[in-house]
């Protein structure tokens, strides 16, 4: 199977897009079919971009994109250069306390409803998972608000951050945990002075505390083993085009959640079954879904 797929990447028809080589269509296809993330023809010129600093690289040495598609394909180097591929393509721009809303949302729906299910029970204890977390800036903001909750609503409750993305980089910068002035523009003054210290060149590190609330752990999303040890989830932040695997490691309780998919091309909004639908502006942009099971 695997070498009827390779045949078919490297005899299809040869599709021309906006001047560039026709191979970065199946290099696209097969990026799309390795993790989930497509780019359409206005965003190719990404790809290829990517695509050329790693055929530039030493390791590589790639004359044309036929040579790095093969070699994207080869057994000796399919798994190690498809991961370099996706960190060059998976860089995103992002900030601590991005979304005011989704907070908001937390704050006055979500949180006082699980907690409201888990108290008749006796169950007091959050499993969170962060999906496409990036360099951390959303499980960070996460857990200082969460800890925060502690102190009013959440007290005497124990909760846990898994956070998760395609990019080795973003982990290991996440893991870090040092944010300069642009990622800090949007966190209020007093969660800097409670839940950071002072770090090099004048940057802020998050304290142990929090760092002790999140495990940060690289997953693709297509990978169905992996994806096993994702269950039981309470709530989820999730991007966009990730939504639909997401939403099946929530636990059949009642079936109950908030979310607010926003429209892909290849994942359309839809009503999902036996889930209650959120309402759209308490939880607003950035794009994203936050589904919580009660």
């Amino acid at each position: 199977m695997a070498g009827e797929v390779l045949q078919a990447t490297l005899t299809a028809p040869q599709i021309k897009s906006d001047g560039h080589d026709p191979v970065y269509l199946r290099i696209r296809d097969l990026v799309y079919q390795t993790c989930g993330i497509y780019h359409s023809e206005e965003k190719l010129y990404l790809l290829v971009a990517a695509c050329k600093r790693r055929m530039a690289t030493e390791r590589v040495k790639a004359g044309s994109a036929r040579e790095y598609l093969e070699l994207l394909t080869s057994p000796g180097y399919k798994e190690t250069e498809s991961r370099e591929l996706l960190n060059e393509i998976t860089i995103g721009e992002t900030c601590l306390f991005r979304s005011p809303a989704q907070l908001n949302a937390l704050h006055n729906v979500i949180l006082p409803e699980l907690v409201a299910e888990r108290g008749k029970i006796g169950l007091r204890r959050l499993k969170v998972w962060s999906a496409g977390c990036s360099t951390g800036e959303e499980p960070y903001t996460l857990a200082m608000f969460l800890l925060d909750e502690k102190e009013k609503l959440l007290k005497d409750w124990e909760f846990s951050i898994q956070a998760t993305d395609l990019n080795d980089r973003s982990v290991e910068a996440a893991r870090a945990g040092i944010y300069g002035d642009y990622a800090l523009r949007n966190t209020p003054e007093n969660y800097k002075r409670k839940y950071f210290s002072l770090g090099e060149a004048g940057k802020l590190k998050v304290k142990d505390e929090v760092k002790a609330k999140i495990t940060f752990t690289r997953l693709n999303l297509n990978d169905d083993s992996r994806m096993l040890f994702m269950k039981g989830m309470d709530l989820i932040f999730c991007c966009h085009h990730q939504c639909r695997g997401c939403l099946h490691q929530l636990p059949a309780q009642k079936g109950g959640c908030r979310l607010r998919p926003s429209p892909h091309p290849h994942h359309p909004r839809r009503r999902l079954p036996n889930r209650r639908q959120s309402l759209p502006e308490i939880v607003g942009s950035p794009p994203a879904l936050v589904a919580a099971a009660f």
